[in-house]
């Protein structure tokens, strides 16, 4: 039985995925709830009343998979500190998996390319960039909407390396497509599939990667594992823009 927790965007979530022998994996329970400051008194009661709700003892617990970020540092702190804790009393497993690639699984298969976007504030997003087959093109970046505009109308075709003809799509999903879908589809017209975001299907997602990053051996290690930050907490001066870096 695989617990799955989500506290990186305003839009928390909790899972419970299970996986009998020999038949496909389902979730069997969920809970999903918009928080903008309360992660912290939130997310256990949720756990402990959505495991209540199924009979699912902690100890019934095999793994735990944690969606990484990007988000907002306490957010991610608090689900961090949480899994963390639950993992090393309980004596099992972590697995984390970016926000971004959760986003952008449902389409894995869409054989179009896929850009997911989640809101950064300071009229900003963090995107990630994937190819028609599902593959990353590129890492995780924190750029203002028109510059990851600008950069899709520019992008190459990898076979080709042509640029994008005017008949070309990308399909456009995430949290901040709430905030920015309009604007994208203003300005992309019909080169822009935008696609409005479900956190229950993000929590799907992340029991459905981790259940097989946990199957494949790619499990986390407690101590090193960290969340993607969109930005660190600093005090004083201006935060400089920059490449999200990756954590594995």
């Amino acid at each position: 039985m695989l617990l799955a927790v989500d506290t990186s965007t305003k839009y928390a979530g909790v899972a419970l995925y299970s996986v009998p022998t020999s038949e496909t994996g389902r979730v069997i329970a969920s809970r999903c709830w918009y928080s903008s400051v309360n992660h912290t008194s939130e997310l256990m009661p949720a756990v402990s009343q959505m495991l209540e709700s199924q009979r699912v003892a902690l100890a019934d617990l095999t793994g735990i998979a944690l969606a990484l970020g990007p988000g907002g540092f306490s957010a991610l702190r608090v689900g961090m500190s949480t899994v963390k804790g639950l993992a090393f009393i309980l004596g099992i497993p972590v697995v984390g998996v970016g926000t971004l690639d959760l986003e952008a699984h449902p389409y894995a298969r869409a054989k179009v390319p896929v850009c997911s976007i989640l809101d950064a504030g300071r009229n900003e997003v963090a995107s990630a960039r994937f190819g028609g087959n599902g593959q990353r093109i590129r890492d995780d970046t924190v750029s203002t909407v028109p510059e990851l505009l600008e950069e899709l109308a520019n992008l190459s075709t990898p076979s080709t390396g042509s640029h994008q003809t005017e008949n070309s799509r990308t399909l456009l999903c995430g949290e901040g497509v709430i905030n920015w879908g309009d604007f994208i589809r203003e300005r992309m017209n019909s080169r822009a599939m935008v696609i409005e975001p479900s956190p229950a299907t993000r929590l799907s997602s992340l029991c459905q990667l981790g259940w097989h990053k946990l199957g494949q051996g790619e499990v986390s290690d407690l101590v090193s594992l960290q969340p993607l930050y969109l930005r660190m907490p600093s005090i004083g001066g201006p935060k400089r823009r920059d490449q999200v870096p990756q954590s594995s």
